[in-house]
């Protein structure tokens, strides 16, 4: 497991105002994108299931809690050993964030959307950049890709 308390000191260090927990989750060799209503930050991109930390949250916890909010997936999340990818971004109100994407295999393809999203799909990771995801979303995807193929 990757040194939880070394990534929030570190984002602390960096001056970065806003966590946020995703995942590459997937399932017989696909993983899951979701695409954001068009009216939201971002709207109309395609991402990884994804969102913020709250004050006090416990990472693991926020992810569990951001995986039942926006997929329906109830399941413990049990990342994958050694696995996390990082990247920055400004919020929508202009806060200094930065996202932890660790990965889960999903025991099935069910997925129950939120309202924070319109439609998912099941995509090849080397298709990722046929995708709209942010090149930050792809890189985070390709890495996953060296990781699991050690």
């Amino acid at each position: 497991m990757n040194n939880l308390r070394q990534l929030i000191d570190d984002a602390t260090r960096d001056a970065i105002d806003q966590l946020v927990v995703g995942a590459v989750v997937h399932h017989d060799g696909q993983i899951l994108i979701l695409r954001r209503t068009a009216d939201d930050f971002m709207g109309g991109i395609e991402e990884l299931p994804s969102g913020g930390v709250e004050d006090g949250e416990d990472l693991m916890r926020a992810l569990a809690r951001e995986l039942e909010e926006e997929i329906g997936w109830r399941h413990p999340p049990a990342t994958a050993p050694g696995f996390v990818a990082t990247f920055d971004y400004t919020t929508g109100s202009g806060r200094a964030a930065r996202q932890l994407t660790f990965a889960l295999q999903a025991p099935d393809r069910a997925v129950t959307l939120s309202a924070e999203h319109t439609a998912y799909r099941w995509v090849d990771p080397a298709d990722a950049e046929a995708t709209d995801l942010t090149p930050e979303s792809v890189s985070t995807v390709r890495a996953w890709i060296e990781h699991a193929a050690r």
